[in-house]
């Protein structure tokens, strides 16, 4: 009986082989280790394959269908937007079609200090948020105040793992400063922080301004990195 080609009985055809990469000359160790775990990256994959332009666009869509604050007819700021995985995530849920609402169209702001390529139905932005007139021009790039501020930026990473802690909690506070000034009441803030003790004094603050605030670690998230994700919902304005 000819066997069913659709149907696999030894399980080899339900995992992909590994890609295993040889050092080059010139090229650090971690460097290989690096681009292996890149190449056998089921998230990797997925985003090339949806025409997502990196695997953090699955982190905010596991963590807005938990918390769903990219509704439609939101007014949303992605600080640190490059490459724009974000954006392209909630392009289709802020612009969606309201329920028995017609046709209800948010707005999306990407703001970044590099240039970032355009992306249909958000306007980007170069521009460096910490600036001190930096709220006044996000506000007037919305025409008014925002829903949602959310922030995946990390700093350039020094090797020394407790700096490199520091250095992105401290642009996880100035963007919760930033979301302060800009915020409608009721409003949401989200951003990627370290476990590393700093996230205490920021988690602190969000309390003091927001009515609920929580910590996620989606899937997307590779298990070991020490980054998760502060929902921070209800600005008290």
């Amino acid at each position: 009986m000819a066997r069913d080609p659709n149907k696999n009985t030894s399980g080899r055809g339900q995992r992909d082989l590994k890609v295993k990469v040889k050092s080059a000359k010139g090229r650090k160790v971690s460097s290989t280790l690096w681009l292996q775990r890149q190449l056998n990256d089921p998230y990797v994959k997925r985003a090339r394959a949806e025409g997502f332009r990196g695997r953090a666009a699955f982190k905010i869509m596991e963590v807005d269908d938990k918390y769903r604050f990219l509704v439609p007819g939101a007014r949303v700021v992605d600080l640190g937007c490059a490459p724009g995985g974000w954006c392209q995530i909630a392009v289709p849920r802020v612009n969606a079609l309201g329920e028995k609402q017609g046709k209800k169209v948010g707005r999306i702001l990407g703001v970044d200090l590099q240039e970032v390529e355009p992306i249909s139905g958000c306007e980007i932005h170069q521009l460096d948020f910490m600036e001190d007139d930096a709220d006044l021009k996000v506000k007037a790039w919305l025409n008014g105040k925002a829903d949602v501020v959310m922030s995946d930026m990390a700093a350039a990473a020094s090797g020394h793992k407790q700096t490199d802690h520091l250095r992105i909690m401290a642009l996880c506070e100035a963007a919760a400063w930033l979301a302060f000034d800009v915020l409608e009441e009721g409003g949401t803030f989200v951003a990627k922080v370290l476990a590393g003790g700093a996230e205490h004094d920021l988690q602190k603050l969000l309390k003091q301004k927001f009515t609920k605030v929580a910590h996620m670690k989606p899937p997307a998230s590779r298990q070991d990195s020490s980054e998760k994700f502060v929902v921070a919902t209800g600005f008290r304005g």
